[in-house]
């Protein structure tokens, strides 16, 4: 593994350690201290919350080097963009996202591009159509994706004038939204 994804894992390891701390020192900080029973509560939350975010960058970082295959949605034979999203969200969180990039944009929810964090989904007009592209943000305008024919699952930078030109929004897997839409697709797969 490179020197540079090693960092960035440590990095993301670290950021996702953060709210639970940040979240020790701003009730260690208040003048009346809820009770321990609610902080415990919380910080149960805040835990749950970074371990499931980290599982699923921690998935979607180990496909790096899986070679690109259109209408690919396994590790052993190759992804497209939409099928690297939709297994790493299947294996780290046990959600069944839609096969295609446009209706995973259409099937999660709008956020604006300042509000990112790690697990959201950034798409990009790749194929002069809207939402034809789909990767993971992992912070740091980092995002990972099955790129195109020929080259493999990597991390690139968004800032790149070529992201930059191509952005068409940012995405949040609501885990609410995502079981209803794997009900759906059940349903579906049965007609």
């Amino acid at each position: 593994m490179s020197r540079w994804m090693c960092l960035l894992l440590l990095a993301c390891a670290n950021a996702y350690a953060a709210p639970a701390d940040d979240l020790d020192r701003f009730l260690a900080e208040r003048a009346t201290p809820p009770s321990s029973s609610f902080t415990a509560q919380l910080q149960g939350v805040g835990h749950q919350v970074t371990d499931r975010t980290a599982e699923l960058i921690a998935t979607a970082t180990s496909f790096i080097g899986v070679p690109y295959r259109r209408g690919g949605n396994q590790a052993e034979s190759g992804f497209d963009c939409s099928g690297f999203v939709r297994a790493a969200f299947e294996q780290a969180k046990g959600l069944v996202l839609p096969r295609r990039a446009n209706e995973q944009a259409a099937a999660t929810e709008v956020i604006d591009k300042k509000d990112l964090k790690p697990g959201d989904l950034v798409f990009f007009n790749t194929m002069r159509r809207a939402f034809s592209h789909v990767g993971i943000y992992l912070g740091d305008g980092k995002f990972i994706h099955a790129p195109r024919s020929g080259a493999q699952v990597r991390v690139e930078d968004m800032q790149v004038s070529y992201w930059q030109r191509r952005f068409n929004g940012a995405r949040r897997v609501l885990e609410d939204d995502a079981a209803e839409l794997a009900a759906e697709h059940l349903q579906s797969a049965r007609r």
